[in-house]
């Protein structure tokens, strides 16, 4: 039985659209037909059939609202007015048919009813919309810091990310507990959807509780619901998530005990709360990655790196824990110097970039200058020749530059030496002479010719 209510629950979608369409269409026929009168036989029908299919979309609503773990509050704007909306297309039947049962309805201009239920559709349909999609639905593709000022509450994954030199500061909900909560629960609990009526995207709600009243016991993780269920075996009915869904690590879910054990403190860093160190070494940065700077940095904007993206570059993080962005223009060799004005807006994030096999010159140097984080730079296969590559020294975190195959003159070697922390600098295929200088800077950087040759193996002389 609980099967078959889920199945036909879900054919609400699909089912809700009919009444839509047949309410449009019989106020259009009632705006066209207003002189011409060719239809009048046709528009109560089509009522008739408005009233039918929207009294099967609340049916197909109701179960989905059983099946699918809706809190009633959420719906119950949605569904008394699709109610009324399956009533007042049967009365606009019975206006237009001129049943003579229902005095009140000839009093009332169709204009009028026609307004009102044109009002009324509208209403169903927006609070149909905000439960599928949210209320935020038509504001969600814009930035955070304008949904923020708009009003609107914003929701993103969020790694907790700490290291030695700040994990005190954190405060404890917004930079641990929440990211834990947002990246784990709040897509069954939140404000979209809202199982068991709980929600646990802020702190009023989480207070607050669920169907089966709260889920903190203050002091006491071991009697309370928010770690119980996610300790649980996976197989049991009551853990959660379910376990189709994403899981907490143990680190995570020995946070959220940690976190009820001093009183579930909404306000507060964790030095502030003496929590202790052992908790967070697993949110530590494991061992710094040679292909960006040991630094802390704020995040791109996801809008931004998006935008970039469908411009015809490649854009991914360089790992989770960091912000650190690799920029390629694999997909775009038409890539000119003046193209460098779409990559202004993360110039703080790249820290790998790859102009290989564009159209740039040595007018870019100017631009490259402006990446203060750039760590490894590839120039291969392009018409640079090195002229006023001196302006990268600027640069304090350049290790690598890939000049393989472009037209790099021997005469601005040189300018390297000048170089922060350039380690190595590959000049296979250019205008370099194989057999000149190997290192730069007292052995510091490399200077990599490639051609290389495997030595001989005593199998090859070998004759099978």
């Amino acid at each position: 039985m609980d099967v078959l209510k889920q199945v036909l629950g879900r054919l609400h979608p699909l089912i809700v659209h009919l009444p839509i369409g047949f309410i449009i269409l019989g106020l259009l026929l009632l705006w066209y037909d207003r002189k011409r009168k060719e239809y009048t036989k046709v528009i109560p029908l089509v009522y008739l059939w408005g009233g039918i299919s929207a009294a099967l979309a609340c049916i197909t609503g109701y179960l989905q609202y059983l099946g699918e773990g809706y809190a009633f509050d959420t719906v119950k704007w949605h569904l008394w007015s699709g109610i009324a909306t399956a009533l007042f297309s049967f009365l606009m039947y019975a206006k237009l048919k001129g049943i003579q049962q229902i005095d009140f309805l000839n009093k009332v201009p169709t204009l009028v009813l026609s307004v009102l239920f044109f009002l009324l559709i509208s209403f169903t349909g927006h609070q149909g919309g905000n439960i599928t999609h949210g209320e935020d639905y038509l504001v969600e593709p814009l930035p955070n810091h304008i949904k923020s000022a708009l009003g609107f509450e914003t929701f993103e994954e969020k790694a907790i990310v700490l290291n030695e030199e700040n994990w005190e500061d954190a405060p404890i909900y917004d930079d641990v507990i929440k990211p834990i909560l947002n990246n784990n629960c709040v897509s069954c609990h939140g404000q979209k959807k809202t199982k068991g009526e709980l929600q646990l995207h802020n702190p009023e709600v989480i207070l607050k509780g669920g169907e089966n009243g709260e889920i903190i016991v203050v002091n006491d993780p071991e009697n309370s619901e928010l770690y119980t269920r996610l300790v649980l075996p996976k197989d049991d009915e009551d853990h959660m998530p379910p376990k189709e869904k994403r899981q907490p690590t143990p680190e995570e879910t020995e946070l959220i005990k940690a976190w009820l054990s001093i009183g579930n403190p909404f306000e507060g860093t964790i030095g502030e709360l003496g929590m202790e160190k052992e908790l967070f070494l697993s949110f530590f940065p494991k061992k710094h990655d040679a292909d960006h700077p040991d630094i802390q940095i704020s995040a791109a904007a996801q809008d931004t790196i998006m935008n970039i993206k469908n411009k015809g570059f490649h854009v991914e993080h360089i790992s989770k824990a960091s912000h650190f962005l690799e920029v390629s223009c694999i997909n775009k060799p038409s890539f000119v110097d003046s193209d460098f004005e779409i990559l202004m807006p993360i110039t703080e994030q790249i820290a790998i970039l790859d102009l290989g096999g564009t159209q740039i010159t040595d007018a870019i140097f100017e631009k490259l200058a402006t990446l203060p984080n750039l760590t490894i730079l590839k120039l291969d296969a392009t018409a640079i020749t090195g002229k006023n590559i001196e302006l990268l020294t600027s640069l304090e975190h350049l290790k690598s530059i890939n000049l393989t195959g472009s037209n790099l003159e021997e005469i601005y070697l040189q300018s390297f030496t000048e170089f922060k922390k350039l380690e190595i600098a590959y000049v296979f295929g250019t205008k370099v002479e194989g057999e000149g200088v190997r290192t730069l800077k007292d052995g510091q950087i490399t200077i990599d010719y490639g051609n290389y040759e495997l030595p001989p193996l005593p199998s090859d002389s070998i004759i099978y």
